[in-house]
């Protein structure tokens, strides 16, 4: 089981939507995927198809309580081998409830600790802050994915956000790695996307993936309907964007396994 939190500090960068269309599309592929929504807007668990005000068992109740880790996890509609734990707002004072908590940085790795279903990957949306959510989040991660909108603004986040994962790395997380860089909302036709592509491609190398995420209004449209945009319309350019991107995130985890 892998687990990658879906995170950067800055908002609006297109986290959430690429957290649920990956995992929806690396379930689509026959892979066993569990989504943690820690993020207390919850988006990822409407743009599921949950009806997050409705639940009683979420990741609040999860990280604030004895319940079970069974006990949180719901089933996404119409993907047979993706599931979610979901939130909603509840989750929004969460922060200072753990701050009075023994191990408050390592809850979620305990509960994830006690999984009996066994999934190939756990992806989990995080809020774009460093609180103890998120640190959560990173604690029990192997990995970091990250996606970036090509902007001047990514250039100038850059070093807070390595220095971010480095600081968990270094005090929580010793084995926490960058899965990868995502461009998201990327225009080809613009000449400042471009150079901020490269610059980002000088930075980080070979981590940034080949696959970039296209501006697409029905990846806008579909979480507003409760389906990943491959349900919604598997024709999009965004549909095709994700699934290719899904392709080469299972190549990066093969060559991993081949490598050791």
């Amino acid at each position: 089981m892998k687990i990658v939190s879906i995170f950067n500090q800055k908002g609006g960068v297109g986290k959430t939507t690429t957290n649920i269309n990956l995992a929806a599309f690396i379930a689509l592929r026959g892979y066993k995927v569990l989504v943690i929504d820690i993020d207390p807007q919850g988006n990822t668990s409407s743009g599921l198809g949950i009806e997050k005000e409705e639940l009683e068992n979420t990741t609040y109740e999860l990280l604030l309580s004895d319940i079970s880790i069974a006990d949180v996890i719901h089933n996404v509609e119409n993907i047979e081998n993706l599931k979610i734990i979901p939130s909603n707002m509840n989750l929004a004072g969460a922060d200072l409830e753990l701050s009075y908590m023994e191990h408050r940085e390592s809850i979620l790795k305990t509960k994830l600790a006690a999984l009996e279903e066994n999934f190939d990957y756990v992806i989990i949306d995080c809020p774009p802050s460093l609180g103890l959510l998120t640190i959560n989040a990173l604690t029990a991660s192997d990995t970091v994915l990250i996606p970036m909108q090509c902007e001047y603004y990514a250039l100038e986040g850059i070093s807070q956000l390595v220095k971010t994962i480095q600081k968990v790395k270094k005090g929580l997380n010793k084995n926490l790695e960058v899965e990868g860089v995502v461009l998201t909302m990327f225009d080809s036709r613009r000449n400042l996307q471009i150079q901020v592509a490269e610059e980002l491609k000088s930075y980080f190398g070979e981590l940034v993936y080949e696959n970039s995420i296209p501006r697409n209004i029905r990846l806008a449209e579909a979480p507003s309907f409760g389906l990943p945009i491959a349900l919604y319309d598997p024709k999009a350019k965004g549909s095709e964007a994700y699934s290719d991107l899904a392709d080469e995130f299972l190549r990066k985890q093969s060559q991993e396994v081949v490598n050791g």
